[in-house]
């Protein structure tokens, strides 16, 4: 008999993970973060998130041919968002369900998503948005809510193709163009301040002190990658500012 039954209405394989906990404080899901794995071959990423000492697992793991691996039940925590907030909420590994998606990730060539895997993955989460009811701007990337650690599941990632499917929040992104007026870092002032309160609107963890400091750098680095990735580079350019101001129209 399988420790927990299954939670989604789709097939997958259950290989439990002993890295979970109670979620706490009352709290039930109303986030869905996507990892990629960011290691060499998903067995290696499956044992890892399945090593007692690795402290770090998920509910769910996608394989490249789409096969579905749910290896924590939902009614229980795992350890797979870190310890920084959202939108003013903390501890987000007791409010989400965690999904990695096998891709050995940017230190180790970061190939495309294959299609069937993509396909998987909005299956999958297709099921556990309309179970749990989480809005479009609560599915997240790990680099949206860990900035200044992650970049996953990184700018190749196909946000666009899920929000058509009825997955997570998109706007079509004004495209990059020159770079006049753009605000870097280093830079201070009223346009910086402007620029901080919109991300943090969003929910993204940055203080609005008016510096362009490392933390903001990252986190528009973090929102190119979710919402323009079709340059990444951390510049709050003409493009990167439009393309937040639509974002935010659209909640």
């Amino acid at each position: 008999m399988p420790p927990f039954e299954k939670d989604p209405a789709l097939p997958v394989e259950l290989m439990p993970s002993p890295n979970h906990g109670e979620r706490r404080n009352g709290l039930g899901v109303d986030m869905l973060i996507l990892h990629y794995t960011g290691m060499r071959s998903a067995r290696e990423a499956l044992a890892r998130l399945c090593d007692p000492a690795a402290e770090v697992s998920a509910h769910y793991l996608v394989l490249e041919e789409g096969a579905i691996i749910q290896m924590v039940a939902e009614a229980r925590r795992a350890w797979h968002a870190g310890g920084e907030p959202w939108a003013g909420d903390l501890d987000l590994n007791s409010r989400s369900v965690g999904i990695e998606i096998v891709n050995p990730g940017h230190d180790y060539g970061y190939p495309d998503f294959p299609d069937r895997q993509i396909a998987a993955v909005i299956a999958l989460c297709r099921d556990i948005i309309g179970r749990h009811r989480i809005r479009p701007e609560r599915v997240l990337a790990h680099s949206d809510i860990a900035p200044l650690r992650k970049q996953d599941p990184g700018e190749k990632f196909p946000w666009e193709r899920l929000h058509a499917a009825g997955v997570g929040l998109w706007v079509p992104p004004e495209p990059p163009g020159p770079m006049t007026d753009a605000l870097s870092a280093g830079e201070s002032g009223p346009a910086v301040r402007k620029l901080q309160t919109a991300l943090s609107r969003y929910g993204y963890a940055v203080e609005t002190h008016g510096r362009y400091d490392a933390t903001t750098e990252a986190v528009v680095r973090a929102f190119q990658r979710h919402f323009r990735p079709a340059r990444v580079d951390g510049i709050a350019d003409r493009s990167t500012v439009e393309s937040l101001d639509r974002l935010l129209a659209a909640l």
